[in-house]
């Protein structure tokens, strides 16, 4: 075998076969890099918004458990509660506790201060004010209200409520935001007031 033909066969690549080469590599890099990226973003939106609607189950249980532990009612508002219950199952007296919204509306927060003793005997420990971030990504729904008030016939009542003793059930509205700006996770729980004391 002559020099000359042993030398064709060993010949390389040429620059166009590299060059389509490098492109196809590319492409598939690139399909490959936008699939994994919306794949991983996708499952990372749904994790989001499970451990979301996950705390707010949670919170929403909880807020639920004090409101229907209430003894009495302090103030009723759209936005907010207060009112005289246990914050904590172990609490010895009832607390003067406040749920409200931020100034921003994206946080629901409670205000807990013990009481020195149940009312009407004692009175507000003010120096032990304690508040507690209860959902900290709050979603405020537009004409929804956080607190809806029910009487004995399950009527809604209009605030502000001149006999705050009318309130049979109370109806809390909590949301957060989902996985997108335009859908949003909520949940409602009614409430029976079944310790309110009608004697404080």
């Amino acid at each position: 075998m002559s020099y000359r033909k042993l030398h064709r066969q060993q010949g390389g690549f040429t620059l166009v076969e590299l060059m389509i080469v490098m492109v196809i590599i590319s492409v598939v890099s690139i399909s490959f890099f936008t699939f994994f990226k919306s794949s991983l973003f996708g499952y990372l939106d749904l994790q989001k918004s499970a451990s979301n609607f996950t705390d707010l189950a949670a919170q929403s249980h909880r807020v639920a458990n004090v409101v229907r532990g209430t003894t009495d009612i302090i103030a009723a508002a759209d936005d907010s509660f207060e009112a005289y219950a246990y914050f904590y199952p172990t609490d010895t007296y009832v607390s003067q506790i406040k749920y409200y919204l931020n100034a921003t509306n994206t946080q629901l927060l409670a205000d807990v201060t013990p009481m020195s003793a149940n009312p009407p005997i004692g009175s507000p420990i003010t120096a032990n004010k304690k508040t507690f971030t209860i959902i900290p990504s709050f979603k405020k729904v537009t004409g929804v209200k956080l607190f809806e008030y029910l009487n004995s016939s399950s009527t809604a009542l209009t605030v502000p409520i001149s006999d705050v003793h009318t309130i049979k059930t109370i109806r809390i509205n909590l949301a957060v935001q989902g996985a997108s700006s335009a859908s949003n996770q909520a949940m409602t729980v009614e409430v029976g007031l079944r310790n309110r004391k009608t004697n404080l």
